[in-house]
């Protein structure tokens, strides 16, 4: 199994590569984890998952077992080249390139929401949530490793200093949760922090206007330390003397209903 050390040495040796820092290459050396990822992430025979940065192909290898379609996006040349090896009854497809740069409608015409599971490029993280948010109708769920610290500032509640814009920003469009810790040994090369995996499930915006509500909360959080009365111009007085971590999501809700009813899009 491409998760075992050993294997995976051998693997890199044999097609001439070695992780690329500047494509944030962080490969899986422990196959326990793997297994838990395909098991928190409840593959079932014909499931079809976008894996994004595939990389040697662990997690790749566990998903095709375990009866998934996969569609592979891998950005580096000299694996994508070398994923095919894994195919098993032309259940994969490779696709040579950039995430973010893909066109998602495209790739993923006439399937149904597609489950996203990946170990994600962790310099470009944030960029990639976001991305999954924007095409959230073209997916069911996502178990994403990202970086612990990543992934605290996802979950994080109200009144914590984890707390937030984009943690607003993912709930407009998913339900987070993490789904599995992981130690930074369990990674070649081994990087600074430890990890977890993240849980999406994708739902549609609870808001008409997602993209102004978003704006409007991110706002107030490049402030974050003043009260809402002055980021966001209001006078409310239930919210007015509130700071940006002090609301809970539902109370975002509130203040951008009360906004829109009264000012339209005058404060926002």
């Amino acid at each position: 199994m491409l998760a075992n050390p050993n294997e995976l040495f051998a693997f890199l040796n044999q097609i001439d590569a070695l992780p690329k820092k500047g494509l944030s290459q962080n490969f899986l050396i422990d196959a326990n984890i793997v297994r838990k990822i395909v098991k928190a992430s409840a593959i079932k025979p014909g499931d079809c998952v976008l894996e994004i940065g595939p990389g040697p192909g662990a997690l790749t290898e566990a998903l095709l077992e375990a009866g998934a379609h996969v569609i592979a996006v891998e950005k580096d040349r000299r694996l994508a080249n070398a994923l095919p090896r894994l195919q098993i009854d032309k259940r994969l497809q490779v696709i040579e390139g950039d995430f973010l740069e893909i066109e998602l409608n495209t790739l993923l015409k006439d399937l149904p929401p597609v489950k996203v599971v990946a170990n994600l490029p962790y310099n470009i993280t944030s960029p990639i949530l976001e991305r999954l948010c924007d095409h959230y109708a073209r997916f069911s769920s996502a178990f994403l490793m990202v970086q612990k610290e990543m992934a605290d500032r996802i979950v994080a509640k109200s009144r914590t200093k984890e707390i937030s814009s984009f943690t607003i920003f993912l709930k407009t469009y998913s339900d987070p949760s993490i789904a599995v810790k992981v130690s930074r040994h369990c990674f070649y090369p081994e990087p600074k922090v430890d990890s977890c995996v993240i849980r999406l499930d994708f739902h549609a915006p609870l808001m008409n206007d997602p993209k102004r509500f978003t704006a409007m909360v991110r706002r107030a959080f490049q402030q974050r330390r003043k009260m809402l009365r002055s980021t966001l111009s209001i006078q409310y007085k239930e919210f007015a003397t509130l700071r940006p971590e002090d609301l809970s999501y539902e109370q975002w809700m509130q203040l951008f209903n009360k906004i829109s009813e009264t000012d339209g899009s005058t404060n926002l």
